[in-house]
């Protein structure tokens, strides 16, 4: 009997977390939308993770191997121009780490087939050690102080997060974006490397009258609390992407009030309040530095 399910295509990156990648894989097999194919882009792991989910899970995935960590957003690209040329009608990037309530896909491609103006859809997501405290509901995000928000972090779900809403970014642990999407927007921005990717790709998506909406049917649940303790490059990847965000996408008026609250506000914050953070000041200011005297590419995306 043919399919006439819209064609999903999940893209979930690897890197050197086989472990959680075959538990995310796993949780797929209970999945209750039928027409989907998952692609993994292994991200440079070390040792013989690829070869080790080619074997586990045969023919039931696709994996492309890059020689080296080229970044969430380029690795993501890899999969979605894979996925396209596979006839791909929706493209789901997947974080590794996740697990997944069996209805959670058909409820987002449901939302995305009934707006024509969808960009991408996100889930309701929980904390994977505290099942019911959501850990986002998709963000919010403001171009005058480089700061994003996900909305009902921390928060134990008692319905309060219940209706569709639009946001002014899908979570990237869990995001459907349709084909025709990524026909007027383009691909995510490889500049960024890692962190602020999809918050940039939906603020250009917003840009062109598209808009992002959190469907709260879709569940999953992300292990936060599994993700590497924060160092140095965290910090300067999260604070350079941030102030790079405002770059492109603001105004220089943007950009110097960001920079601004970054050294009078959140610096003392980060500093004086919270003096154990200090060990993260070198990242901080390195950060800075690099906004305020490098000149940024501004790549094609398609």
């Amino acid at each position: 009997m043919l399919n006439t399910e819209p064609l999903v295509s999940i893209v979930i990156l690897n890197w050197n977390g086989l472990e959680d990648t075959r538990e995310c894989l796993h949780s797929l097999r209970g999945v209750t939308y039928s027409n989907r194919r998952t692609v993994v882009v292994d991200n440079g792991s070390e040792g013989r993770e690829a070869a080790a989910l080619r074997d586990e899970f045969q023919d039931s995935i696709h994996v492309i191997e890059s020689e080296a960590n080229i970044g969430f957003a380029a690795g993501a690209n890899l999969g979605i121009r894979y996925a396209l040329n596979d006839g791909a009608q929706f493209v789901l990037l997947l974080n590794n780490d996740t697990t997944l309530d069996p209805a959670f896909l058909a409820a987002l491609v449901q939302a995305a087939a009934s707006r024509n103006d969808g960009a991408a859809f996100c889930p309701k997501a929980y904390f994977y050690a505290n099942p019911e405290i959501i850990y986002s509901t998709g963000g919010s995000v403001s171009i005058w102080t480089a700061t994003a928000k996900q909305i009902g972090r921390g928060q134990l779900d008692r319905g309060q997060f219940d209706r569709v809403a639009t946001r002014d970014y899908a979570d990237g642990v869990c995001m459907l974006i349709p084909r025709r999407a990524l026909d007027i927007v383009g691909f995510l921005d490889e500049d960024y490397f890692a962190y602020w990717e999809e918050t940039d790709w939906c603020a250009r998506a917003r840009a062109e009258g598209l808009r992002c909406y959190y469907i709260p049917d879709a569940r999953i649940w992300h292990k936060a609390a599994r993700v590497q303790s924060p160092t140095n490059e965290y910090y300067f990847l999260y604070r350079r992407n941030a102030l790079m965000f405002v770059r492109k996408r603001g105004t220089r008026v943007h950009r110097v009030v960001a920079v601004l609250v970054h050294i009078f506000i959140y610096g003392p914050r980060y500093f004086l309040i919270h003096p154990g953070k200090i060990g993260r000041l070198p990242a901080e200011l390195k950060a800075l530095r690099h906004q305020t005297s490098n000149r940024q590419p501004r790549r094609p995306f398609l």
